[in-house]
Protein backbone atom coordinates (compact mmCIF):
# COMPACT_ATOMS: atom_id res chain seq x y z
CA UNK A 1 0.00 0.00 0.00
CA UNK A 2 2.66 2.51 0.84
CA UNK A 3 4.47 2.01 -2.61
CA UNK A 4 1.27 2.25 -4.25
CA UNK A 5 0.38 5.56 -2.62
CA UNK A 6 4.04 6.90 -3.64
CA UNK A 7 3.86 6.14 -7.04
CA UNK A 8 0.73 7.93 -7.23
CA UNK A 9 1.49 10.86 -5.50
CA UNK A 10 4.59 11.19 -8.12
CA UNK A 11 2.08 10.50 -10.86
CA UNK A 12 0.33 13.29 -9.44
CA UNK A 13 3.15 15.59 -9.44
CA UNK A 14 4.29 14.41 -12.59
CA UNK A 15 0.87 15.03 -14.83
CA UNK A 16 0.48 18.44 -12.84
CA UNK A 17 3.77 19.79 -13.33
CA UNK A 18 4.05 20.33 -9.46
CA UNK A 19 1.51 20.74 -6.63
CA UNK A 20 0.72 24.47 -7.36
CA UNK A 21 -2.78 24.82 -7.12
CA UNK A 22 -3.88 21.27 -6.41
CA UNK A 23 -6.04 20.36 -3.82
CA UNK A 24 -7.19 16.58 -2.73
CA UNK A 25 -10.56 15.75 -1.63
CA UNK A 26 -11.58 12.41 0.13
CA UNK A 27 -14.76 10.77 -0.81
CA UNK A 28 -15.87 9.25 3.14
CA UNK A 29 -15.16 7.32 4.58
CA UNK A 30 -11.71 5.53 3.25
CA UNK A 31 -11.07 7.61 0.73
CA UNK A 32 -10.16 10.58 3.63
CA UNK A 33 -7.52 8.43 5.12
CA UNK A 34 -5.95 7.72 1.53
CA UNK A 35 -5.79 11.72 0.29
CA UNK A 36 -3.99 12.33 4.00
CA UNK A 37 -1.32 9.97 3.64
CA UNK A 38 -1.22 11.24 -0.32
CA UNK A 39 -1.24 14.86 0.83
CA UNK A 40 1.96 13.73 3.21
CA UNK A 41 3.57 12.11 0.99
CA UNK A 42 3.13 15.34 -1.66
CA UNK A 43 4.69 17.75 1.01
CA UNK A 44 7.37 15.43 1.72
CA UNK A 45 8.28 15.28 -2.17
CA UNK A 46 7.61 18.71 -2.66
CA UNK A 47 7.64 20.61 0.68
CA UNK A 48 3.84 22.31 -0.24
CA UNK A 49 1.28 21.80 1.87
CA UNK A 50 -1.78 20.75 -0.18
CA UNK A 51 -5.22 21.38 0.76
CA UNK A 52 -7.08 18.64 1.94
CA UNK A 53 -10.55 18.14 1.86
CA UNK A 54 -13.74 16.10 2.76
CA UNK A 55 -16.59 14.87 0.58
CA UNK A 56 -19.90 13.29 2.05
CA UNK A 57 -21.70 11.72 -1.46
CA UNK A 58 -24.80 10.40 0.87
CA UNK A 59 -27.38 12.92 -0.68
CA UNK A 60 -26.04 12.66 -4.21
CA UNK A 61 -26.22 8.60 -4.34
CA UNK A 62 -28.67 7.13 -7.32
CA UNK A 63 -29.70 4.54 -5.23
CA UNK A 64 -30.57 6.57 -1.77
CA UNK A 65 -33.99 5.23 -1.68
CA UNK A 66 -32.62 1.92 -1.71
CA UNK A 67 -29.89 1.85 1.30
CA UNK A 68 -31.71 3.49 4.13
CA UNK A 69 -35.16 5.27 5.63
CA UNK A 70 -32.43 7.32 7.52
CA UNK A 71 -29.08 7.13 5.97
CA UNK A 72 -26.29 8.70 7.68
CA UNK A 73 -25.25 12.09 6.61
CA UNK A 74 -21.07 12.92 7.71
CA UNK A 75 -19.30 15.82 6.84
CA UNK A 76 -18.36 17.40 4.06
CA UNK A 77 -15.50 19.80 4.63
CA UNK A 78 -13.64 21.77 1.83
CA UNK A 79 -11.71 24.82 3.78
CA UNK A 80 -10.62 26.57 0.17
CA UNK A 81 -11.88 27.52 -2.88
CA UNK A 82 -11.98 25.28 -5.72
CA UNK A 83 -11.30 27.97 -8.63
CA UNK A 84 -8.76 27.51 -10.90
CA UNK A 85 -7.63 24.26 -8.62
CA UNK A 86 -7.35 20.87 -9.95
CA UNK A 87 -8.99 18.76 -7.59
CA UNK A 88 -8.07 15.00 -7.23
CA UNK A 89 -10.68 13.37 -5.97
CA UNK A 90 -9.46 10.46 -3.22
CA UNK A 91 -11.48 7.08 -3.28
CA UNK A 92 -9.94 3.27 -1.73
CA UNK A 93 -12.09 1.63 -4.54
CA UNK A 94 -13.47 1.89 -8.04
CA UNK A 95 -16.15 -0.60 -8.77
CA UNK A 96 -19.33 0.68 -11.15
CA UNK A 97 -18.62 4.43 -11.16
CA UNK A 98 -21.83 5.39 -9.17
CA UNK A 99 -19.78 6.69 -6.06
CA UNK A 100 -17.57 8.62 -8.19
CA UNK A 101 -20.69 10.33 -10.26
CA UNK A 102 -21.72 11.18 -7.17
CA UNK A 103 -18.54 12.49 -5.77
CA UNK A 104 -18.55 14.69 -9.24
CA UNK A 105 -22.22 15.79 -8.18
CA UNK A 106 -21.41 17.14 -5.08
CA UNK A 107 -17.91 18.59 -5.61
CA UNK A 108 -19.53 20.94 -8.77
CA UNK A 109 -22.38 22.32 -6.31
CA UNK A 110 -19.17 23.67 -4.21
CA UNK A 111 -17.43 25.53 -6.89
CA UNK A 112 -15.79 25.26 -10.72
CA UNK A 113 -12.45 23.78 -10.07
CA UNK A 114 -10.12 24.09 -12.92
CA UNK A 115 -10.24 20.25 -13.40
CA UNK A 116 -10.78 16.95 -11.66
CA UNK A 117 -8.75 13.99 -11.50
CA UNK A 118 -9.56 10.46 -9.97
CA UNK A 119 -7.33 8.23 -7.34
CA UNK A 120 -8.00 4.78 -6.43
CA UNK A 121 -6.13 2.70 -4.43
CA UNK A 122 -7.96 -0.41 -5.94
CA UNK A 123 -9.88 -0.59 -9.49
CA UNK A 124 -11.63 -3.97 -9.01
CA UNK A 125 -13.47 -3.25 -13.04
CA UNK A 126 -17.23 -3.94 -13.68
CA UNK A 127 -17.54 -0.31 -14.69
CA UNK A 128 -21.28 0.86 -15.14
CA UNK A 129 -20.77 4.31 -15.83
CA UNK A 130 -18.06 5.56 -18.34
CA UNK A 131 -15.53 6.56 -15.21
CA UNK A 132 -12.11 6.16 -15.23
CA UNK A 133 -9.61 6.88 -12.58
CA UNK A 134 -6.20 8.76 -13.61
CA UNK A 135 -4.04 6.90 -10.99
CA UNK A 136 -4.40 3.47 -9.46
CA UNK A 137 -2.47 2.12 -7.41
CA UNK A 138 -3.72 -1.40 -8.16
CA UNK A 139 -5.84 -3.35 -10.41
CA UNK A 140 -7.54 -6.03 -9.08
CA UNK A 141 -9.78 -8.08 -11.50
CA UNK A 142 -12.80 -9.27 -9.57
CA UNK A 143 -15.87 -11.24 -10.02
CA UNK A 144 -18.81 -9.77 -9.58
CA UNK A 145 -19.39 -12.24 -6.98
CA UNK A 146 -16.80 -10.88 -4.62
CA UNK A 147 -16.23 -8.02 -2.84
CA UNK A 148 -12.97 -5.96 -2.31
CA UNK A 149 -12.33 -4.71 1.20
CA UNK A 150 -9.59 -2.09 1.74
CA UNK A 151 -8.27 -1.88 5.48
CA UNK A 152 -6.37 1.05 6.58
CA UNK A 153 -4.66 1.69 9.79
CA UNK A 154 -6.94 4.96 10.67
CA UNK A 155 -10.23 3.01 10.52
CA UNK A 156 -9.71 -0.30 10.79
CA UNK A 157 -5.94 -0.94 12.97
CA UNK A 158 -4.63 -2.44 9.98
CA UNK A 159 -3.20 -1.86 5.97
CA UNK A 160 -4.60 -4.81 3.74
CA UNK A 161 -7.00 -5.44 0.70
CA UNK A 162 -8.76 -8.39 1.35
CA UNK A 163 -10.82 -10.08 -1.49
CA UNK A 164 -14.15 -12.11 -0.09
CA UNK A 165 -16.66 -14.06 -1.46
CA UNK A 166 -19.93 -12.14 -1.33
CA UNK A 167 -21.93 -14.79 -0.21
CA UNK A 168 -19.59 -15.55 2.74
CA UNK A 169 -19.75 -11.48 3.80
CA UNK A 170 -23.95 -11.58 3.61
CA UNK A 171 -23.88 -14.62 6.02
CA UNK A 172 -20.85 -13.34 8.30
CA UNK A 173 -23.81 -10.44 8.50
CA UNK A 174 -26.80 -12.17 9.67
Amino acid sequence: MRRALTRIAHEILERNKGAENLALIGIHTRGIPIAARLAAKLQQLEGVDVPLGRLDITLYRDDLSEIAKQPIIRETEVPFDLDRRRVVLVDDVLYTGRTVRAALDALIDLGRPEGIQLAVLVDRGHRELPIRADYVGKNLPTAKSEVVKVKLQETDGTDGVELWDLEEVQAAQQ
